[in-house]
């Protein structure tokens, strides 16, 4: 097992906490340099596992780390991924493409925050349905810039008249912003901001009595998160190649909450697992279904049964996600032949206990 005694403020926001976490996230760098190596096929699946990481990583931060349910971040998605289509038909350069989607996202967060200031729990995530529903139906209503339902084909990356139209390009674009943005999410979180965050996700009445403007921190927490998924947004675009407003429907916003709820809620680690899991999942159920019975194997609807079904359990049975039992792992890793195994019962009694709104 491993003792860290902190003496230093230093060390208790540093963000590498000893050489070991070094040793293990170097050698994951070194994994994912090296992943164009691997067939295409698995590659392409790579990138939608950073794209989808993105999107996990800024509605961890608003569901995760401040505590405001959102059920219409495919919304956000859309923003940005049709701001980028709309963009490059026009010629405008990638980088100005990306961060215009941001922005723009980042405005629809702002819109969607600020009415939902006084909305909580149920009522907030209808509200953000409802926002989704309105977004959907503009860009099926708006045909001289979405062209509705015939939707927007994209044509291959250019930067400086180089094309991008390889795979691996795609892949190490989409892993360099998630690493950057996880960076600086990483940061925001020890800033005073990230901790005001955090403050209002477990009590919005003490994070006000120790001065913290709510109005403020909650729409900063809505426009960051919202500009982080339309960044993600138009990289979903280049992915796909082709947009439509079909794509972004209320059912992707909830396999999006689902995501970060099975990664496990409240770590930026969840938003990883929770990404992979989403993709992996349509593999594992297609390799799945040559070994079941025909009359289960053929059935339409089979991977939202899968879905929910594995959802309920994971509520029901570990409700930190696959990140939380990896943490129970790893502990009793650590602690063998030592471990006892009431060492996570605290923490249960702890959200049992949760305070009461």
């Amino acid at each position: 097992m491993r003792f860290i005694f902190k003496t230093t403020y230093d060390q208790d926001i540093r963000l590498v906490k000893h050489g070991g976490q070094a040793f293990w996230y170097g050698l994951l760098g070194l994994a994912l340099a090296a992943a164009p190596l691997l067939p295409e096929y698995y590659l392409s699946q790579l990138t939608f596992v950073c794209i989808y990481a993105l999107v996990g990583v800024g509605l961890m931060l608003l569901t995760g780390y401040t505590g405001q349910i959102s059920l219409g971040h495919a919304a956000f998605l859309a923003v940005g991924a049709y701001t980028e289509a709309v963009l490059q038909a026009k010629g405008v350069p990638l980088g100005v493409s990306l961060i215009t989607a941001a922005a723009l996202a980042g405005l629809a967060g702002i819109v969607i925050g600020l009415p939902a200031l006084r909305l909580t729990g149920i009522y907030l995530a209808i509200a953000t349905i409802a926002f989704g529903f309105i977004v959907q139906e503009v860009v099926t209503r708006w045909e001289s810039v979405t062209r509705g339902n015939s939707g927007i084909t994209l044509k291959p990356i250019a930067v400086a008249g180089f094309a991008l139209d390889q795979e691996w390009q795609l892949y190490y674009l989409a892993l360099g912003l998630l690493v950057l943005v996880m960076l600086g999410i990483l940061n925001l979180l020890r800033a005073p901001t990230g901790r005001a965050f955090v403050a209002i996700r477990d009590s919005e009445i003490s994070a006000q009595s120790m001065g913290i403007n709510l109005a403020r921190t909650k729409t900063a927490a809505f426009a960051l998160s919202a500009a982080i998924t339309g960044l993600a947004g138009a990289l979903y675009a280049h992915k796909l190649v082709f947009v439509s407003p079909e794509q972004f429907n209320i059912l992707l916003s909830i396999e999006l909450a689902m995501m970060i709820f099975i990664g496990g809620i409240g770590s930026l680690h969840g938003a990883v697992y929770g990404a992979i899991f989403l993709i992996a999942l349509p593999q594992l159920i297609a390799v799945a279904k040559d070994y079941l019975p025909a009359a289960i194997g053929h059935q339409t609807g089979l991977e939202p049964t899968v879905f929910g079904l594995i959802m309920v359990l994971v509520i029901l049975f570990e409700p930190l996600g696959i990140y939380g039992r990896w943490l129970k792992v790893r502990h009793y890793l650590e602690t063998f032949p030592l471990y006892k195994k009431d060492s996570f019962r605290r923490q249960k009694t702890f959200m049992k206990s949760e305070r009461v709104r």
